[in-house]
């Protein structure tokens, strides 16, 4: 499977994006700020929808809504071979929609090991921590362990997506 347009446009909604006019700038992925021209880069520089800029790209002069899809279904590619590989049974579409956007989140390897896997693999499964599944996947709401609202607001459209009907 790969993921639907339908998860990529809600994945872009989810990371947001900063523009001026018709094109994606360069901004700080901490603060959502946008990197002035000459300003020197910030750990975290991000562009088009939450794409890590590497070191020897440059995309100082931005680029287009295209291009910014493109970097994402290219970030997105890990997201979806680690559902792949570690997810042992069959899911609707929107099911694998949720996942790899959640998995794109949280990183692949936070995903393989997550408490959540092991819910969607074995329904029977069971933890004292997280007693069900919607409970495993709701405890992904902290950044620096804090809990934050945006992540809060994230996991319930990931949660959503993954209880409606393809």
């Amino acid at each position: 499977m790969k993921i639907s347009n339908n998860g990529i446009n809600i994945l872009k909604q989810l990371e947001g994006c900063v523009k001026v006019g018709d094109k994606h700038i360069i901004y700080d992925d901490q603060t959502g700020r946008a990197v002035g021209a000459n300003a020197p880069l910030p750990r975290g520089a991000t562009i088009g929808y939450g794409h890590l800029i590497k070191s020897g790209e440059n995309f100082r002069n931005g680029i287009t809504e295209a291009q910014a899809t493109a970097l994402l279904r290219a970030d997105v590619a890990v997201a979806e071979s680690i559902v792949q590989n570690v997810i042992t049974g069959p899911l609707s579409q929107n099911q694998f929609d949720a996942l790899v956007i959640f998995a794109y989140n949280i990183g692949a390897k936070n995903f393989a090991n997550s408490t959540v896997v092991k819910y969607v693999n074995n329904p029977k499964f069971h933890s004292a921590v997280y007693p069900t599944l919607e409970s495993a996947w709701r405890a992904w709401n902290k950044s620096g362990g804090r809990e934050m609202s945006g992540l809060n607001n994230r996991r319930n459209t990931e949660w959503v997506l993954f209880n409606a009907v393809s």
